[in-house]
Formats: C-alpha cells, structure tokens, sequence
C-alpha cells in the first residue's frame, strides 16, 4: 500500500470505530488495525471521514449580467478545503440544444480547471420537437439526472414538466425541482416595488412560504401521477416537510436536500443592515420552518445535505442594496457545508454517522457514484481528517472562494477538517490549499432510482 492512516477513529453512516485505512492506487485497499505502507499519516485523536458530495452548486455561470464570482477552479479549490471532494454542477440547457451537447459544453470548461471529482445535471430548458429524446441520450451518456425550474425565466411550463417526469419513468432518470410559485412571487413582488417596499425584508415576503409550500406539493402531486422519483431541492419551509413526510409515508419515491443557510439562519437575516447579502431563492425562512427541517433530518426524511452554492461579489449584491429585485440571487457554502454539518454533530444535535449519511453516503448512493460516499475498501480513497477539538470562526479571509464575502462571517464553529485526500491525494492540510487545477475527473454515474 502506498498510504496508512493509522490510529483515527473511521466514521461510518453507522458506526465508528478505530481503524487504519491504507489506500492504494487512488482507492481504499483495506480498513483494519497494524496496516503498514510506504508513507504514514497519524491520526489519533481525529474522525477519519469520507469526503462530502455537494450534489448542488452553480459554478462559472452567467445569470443576466452578472456572473457567479468562483470558476470552475476557484469552486473546487473551496470545496476540497471544505472536506467536498465531490461537486456536482448544474449544466444550463440552451433553446434548441441537445442535452449531450448542453453537458460537453459545460465538460470542456469544467475539466480542465476542477480540482475535485466533479458530476453534473442538466437543467432543462427547452423539450420541443425531438430534444425530449435527448434525455435518454444523456443518460446513456452518463448523467442521469435533470432539473427543472418552476420560477424565473428559464422555467418550464407545468405541462412540459409533467412531460419530463413521464420520460424520466421510462428511462431511468430522476427529476429534480426548485419549487416555488412564479406566479405569485411575480404578482406579489409587483406589489411590493409599486408600494416602494424593495428592502431586503420584502424579498422575503414576496416570496412567502406557502409560495414553495404549495409548488413542493404540486410538484410531488405529479411526480407521483407520473410513476416517477422526484428529488426537490434547496427545501426550506414547513409547508414542504409536510407534503415531503406525507408522501414518503405512503411510500412514494420522493427525496430532498436541505442547505446549511436553512439551518443556521432565520429570516430575521433579512432585517440586518447587510441583509441584501442573504438575497437567495428560496429565501431563509422562519423560526417554525427552520425547526420543521430540522426535525426532517433527525427524523430521516431529509436525505441530503447540499449548498446551492452560487456566489456573487460584494459589488454584484450591493446593487440589491435597497432593491431587491436588482440583486442576484445565491450565496456561497461549498467550503462550509461539511464543516458546519460536523460541527453540528460535534455539539451533539445530530451523531457523526447522521452527518456522513447525510453528506456522503446518501448523496453516493442517490445520485450513482458508485466509488464514492464512503470508507470501503474498492472506492475512491476521498478522505477527511477531522479534529474535533479545534475552534474555528468563520472568516472569509480564510477561506479559499474567489468571492470576496461570506453570510457565515463570523459563525463559529466546533471542529474542523485538518486534511483532505481526493482519490489518495493530499489536496488540503491546515488552511492551505495543495491540489491542482485539472486533476478532478468528470464521474459518469446511472441511477438504481
């Protein structure tokens, strides 16, 4: 074996245990006591962990004319410095585009910048004519999951998007929906700038809970019409855990992430003078929504921890500063989802083993990465080291985004990542960054459903 990590203690999404890890040839060779390599790394007194999958992020993406502030690079070189040693990015369908072409186009910036194992979605834009056919294309061609949006002007209408979940049934594809009622937040933001009310409050009552409560339920209602799997996105409001919880009692294929902002914060953000900072969609919600989701993930009904990262500069916001409607919408977190989900868990709100199910395991095993998600001899050697007795607070001069702020600015947490190992490869140690542009490799996955 080239590497043992002797002495840590190895996390499971069941167990923990002390343990050696040796790794070979970019994989895990062999989990058990007095293994013996070339090189050793100590880790007594630190969690051994698999690396995190963020199965959301929104990397290099043009959005009106702003553009999200991290390159492919810049995502991936805060991700591994996170503990995320795989990212999946969403490839933006054009008009009239086949789906193969959407996400070649996307590969050929992607590769080569990526720094950590990556994978991506297909939003969809666009099914008329034959393009529907080229979902099955896609699959065959290694990605075979797709989203769609029910807001903003890339959204599709309610038909096609019934249309999608059909063809996802017979291909073995899933669907992924961001939620929210356009019409309404269209209706009610018109609203609010003729009263001349376009502080960063108002954000989030133009998007009212209720307006993702009922698409969330809508959504499941034709998913479950159509015999399809349906994983909703970004979930962050009371009214969506029920129609969630509801739905997977009867037994229905539906899944959901939740993202570190819906867990740490409340809409009170909103009312802060740098409130146009926490501009996201949806928005952070309430105290009631926040326990409700929560309660989802201690409950199980939660499937995944993601980011929806999607970060623009402090110059990009500040232009939403007293206008809402002028900002672009998302956040940075790639570098603190794991992190924060562990420190959780250091602090006794959810176990060690609920975080690595939540961040690696489920994610792996959702989404069709087959070598990755968790600490088993044959997969990838994506590797974290944890100590669990550090205390870090957040700042975002040391982190390792190109964006130029932070909402978790000042945030502390219990326990951080010391080192990251993507496919056996030291890529993070001790605040800095060694990995390298290009070494990511682009994961073809299919889906068990």
């Amino acid at each position: 074996m080239e590497l043992v990590i002797k002495n840590g203690t190895v996390v499971t999404a069941s167990e923990m245990f002390t343990a050696d890890v040796g790794v070979s040839d970019g994989k895990i060779a062999a989990i058990g006591r007095d293994l013996s390599a070339k090189k050793t790394v100590d880790a007594s007194g630190l969690l051994v962990l698999p690396g995190a999958i963020d199965v959301h992020t929104h990397l290099q993406m043009d959005v009106g004319k702003f553009s999200t502030a991290d390159s492919y690079f810049a995502g991936s070189r805060a991700a591994a410095c996170g503990g995320t040693t795989t990212v999946f990015d969403f490839a933006l369908q054009d008009f009239g585009e086949n789906m193969v072409d959407t996400i070649k186009r996307r590969d050929a910036l992607c590769a080569p910048e990526a720094a950590v194992d990556y994978a991506f979605h297909v939003a969809i834009k666009d099914i008329r004519g034959n393009l529907i056919d080229s979902m099955k294309q896609a699959v065959e061609f290694g990605v075979p999951t797709f989203k769609v949006y029910m807001v903003y002007d890339i959204g599709i209408g309610d038909g096609d998007f019934y249309r999608v979940l059909e063809e996802s049934a017979k291909i073995g594809a899933r669907i992924s929906v961001h939620a929210e009622n356009r019409e309404i937040i269209d209706l009610l933001t018109s609203r609010f700038v003729s009263e001349g009310k376009t502080d960063p409050w108002h954000h989030y009552l133009s998007r009212a809970e209720f307006t993702e409560g009922e698409a969330v339920s809508r959504a499941i209602t034709w998913a479950i019409a159509a015999g399809a799997p349906l994983y909703v996105v970004h979930l962050a409001c009371k009214e969506g855990v029920e129609a969630l919880v509801r739905a997977r009692s009867a037994g229905y294929k539906i899944y959901a992430e939740t993202c570190p902002q819906y867990l740490n914060f409340t809409s009170d953000v909103y009312k802060r003078e740098d409130g146009h900072l926490f501009v996201c969609s949806p928005p952070i919600k309430g105290k009631e929504s926040n326990d409700a989701i929560w309660e989802a993930i201690k409950d199980g009904h939660i499937d995944t921890i993601a980011t929806d990262h999607c970060p623009f500069q402090k110059a990009d916001k500040d232009i939403g500063l007293r206008d809402f409607t002028k900002s672009p919408n998302g956040c940075a977190g790639v570098e603190n989802m794991y992190p924060y989900i562990l420190s959780e868990a250091n602090k006794g709100r959810i176990t060690f083993s609920r975080a690595v199910e939540l961040c690696c395991t489920t994610p792996a095993t959702l989404f069709g990465c087959a070598d990755k998600g968790s600490l088993t001899p044959g997969k990838d050697a994506d590797i974290v080291l944890y100590d669990t007795s550090r205390k870090v607070t957040i700042s975002n001069e040391n982190l390792h985004s190109d964006v130029d702020h932070t909402i978790w600015e000042g945030v502390s947490l219990c326990g951080y990542p010391v080192q990251t190992f993507s496919r056996g490869r030291l890529v993070y140690k001790d605040g800095e960054f060694l990995g390298s542009p290009g070494w990511g490799k682009f994961i073809r996955r299919n889906l068990d459903n």
